[in-house]
């Protein structure tokens, strides 16, 4: 989500000289000098900061088209590092990542999430802590930290939001808990929105302006994308496609208070509960996924069937938003053959014509990657923005 800076004006800053190198926006001081209008002593004088500060080296010289080759600057990334916590239900990833988002360690583990803060909190303390031992880091050297929570979070104040299943965690403030060991500024926001920002920046998927991310888990959720830009929405609710309400759900309840959400009918728990309807016994949602690849007729029904319903709430954000792709992620998308035959079924019967021209329906690549390199890329947008580097830099 790294703003592209067009002509900068004469007043250019140190922090958005930086944003040029790091967005590849401008690549010498020629071409910095060229871009905003400094003076030559000017544009010396900042980029001199930055190379003082660490955050950015002088590498190669490029090519000459006459005279002197100009030597090309390079961002440090790893002049700092970013603690990232991508919390699911099931599972959990925990990461410390370079400035530019590279997973440098990652370590899975399945904290107690429905026990709250004070049962998950410390876990991933202490695994950010072992990792920063095992790369030889201090903690002196993290520039930030990121978490994405698998529920709905105000963005803006860093809090889950009052839900039944996240109600432990409703209201909490977890900048204070991380600042206890790590005094570094702290992001929170949707498990999913981080996985789409991920897959957005890191998944090989093109050039893409917009994309709707679904995560087919446990729960079911969206993460948007739109021109560019991940839409939250006012208060950080955008997005719960799993509480779209679906027809013909029975009156099934749902653990957010209401029947017949989508995730009722086709989440993770209800696919094991009528699997063990029809005779399969399966201990999670990874067993059902590996008998659908090995052809089980009731799982590859089952999963088919979750892709359906889940193609039928799609069809709604693609005639609404008319995205580019689609990725589908989370434990259920392992299933990809069996779940994309039936979202593909769904929307290309719902949706317009000129709204399905271009649309890809593809899989995660990053997998578990996409929640910790999303956080990453949310705290390097606050840590990495001209303001906060001219903060850094003035001291």
């Amino acid at each position: 989500m790294a703003r592209t800076p067009g002509r900068l004006s004469s007043t250019a800053t140190s922090g958005h000289i930086l944003e040029m190198i790091r967005t590849g926006a401008a690549a010498s001081r020629a071409e910095i000098a060229r871009a905003t209008g400094l003076s030559r002593p000017s544009v010396a004088l900042r980029v001199t900061e930055l190379i003082e500060s660490g955050l950015v080296t002088e590498g190669t010289r490029a090519a000459s088209s006459g005279g002197r080759p100009p030597t090309l600057l390079e961002f440090n990334a790893s002049h700092g590092l970013i603690l990232t916590g991508a919390l699911g239900m099931a599972r959990s990833q925990a990461a410390v990542c370079d400035l530019d988002g590279r997973v440098l360690v990652r370590a899975p583990g399945s904290p107690e999430m429905e026990q709250g803060p004070d049962a998950t909190v410390p876990w991933l303390l202490d695994t950010w802590s072992d990792q920063l031992r095992e790369l030889g880091r201090s903690p002196d050297d993290v520039r930030g930290a990121g978490i994405g929570l698998p529920g709905t979070v105000e963005f803006h104040t860093g809090r889950a939001e009052d839900r039944p299943f996240l109600g432990k965690w409703a209201g909490v403030a977890l900048a204070p808990l991380v600042a206890e060991r790590f005094p570094v500024p702290v992001t929170v926001d949707n498990d999913v929105n981080v996985m789409a920002l991920g897959e957005h920046i890191a998944g090989g998927h093109g050039h893409t302006e917009d994309m709707v991310f679904v995560k087919v888990s446990t729960g079911i959720g969206a993460g948007l994308v739109s021109g560019g830009n991940l839409l939250r929405g006012a208060l950080g609710a955008a997005g719960e496609l799993g509480h779209i309400p679906v027809r013909d759900g029975g009156g099934l309840p749902c653990r957010c208070g209401n029947t017949d959400c989508l995730e009722a009918i086709a989440g993770g728990r209800r696919l094991l509960v009528r699997a063990a309807e029809q005779g399969r016994q399966v201990s999670g949602l990874k067993e059902l996924v590996s008998l659908a690849a090995e052809g089980d007729p009731v799982a590859v029904t089952l999963v088919r069937g979750a892709g359906r319903r889940l193609g039928e709430a799609l069809a709604g954000a693609v005639n609404l938003l008319n995205p580019e792709l689609i990725v589908l992620g989370g434990d259920l998308s392992e299933a990809y053959d069996h779940l994309v035959a039936g979202v593909r079924e769904a929307v290309f019967q719902q949706c317009t014509a000129l709204a399905t021209r271009q649309l890809r329906i593809v899989s995660s690549t990053l997998w578990d990657d996409a929640g910790v390199r999303g956080c990453a890329a949310v705290v390097s947008e606050e840590i990495l923005s001209p303001e906060a580097v001219n903060k850094f830099l003035a001291g």
